[in-house]
């Protein structure tokens, strides 16, 4: 498994993917995938996760786009 997150680290670090991007689409995956081992239960996976049932759906909420220009923008 180790071997494989290697890849897709060399991977997103070719394609200059942001840090903060590569964590919040790990985290989001992650936590979908737990989700679903306990069948859409977000209770019993925030349970799991040792987290409040409240952050994980705040987790889980789609991500707003920055509202921040980007330096080429200006």
């Amino acid at each position: 498994m180790r071997h494989q997150l290697h890849e897709l680290v060399v991977e997103m670090v070719k394609k200059e993917i942001p840090l903060e991007l590569a964590k919040r689409e790990f985290e989001r995956a992650f936590l979908l995938q737990v989700l679903e081992a306990h069948a859409g239960n977000q209770s019993a996976a925030a349970r799991s996760l040792g987290i409040h049932r409240n952050t994980l759906s705040k987790k889980l909420e789609p991500a707003v786009p920055s509202l921040r220009y980007s330096e080429k923008a200006c």
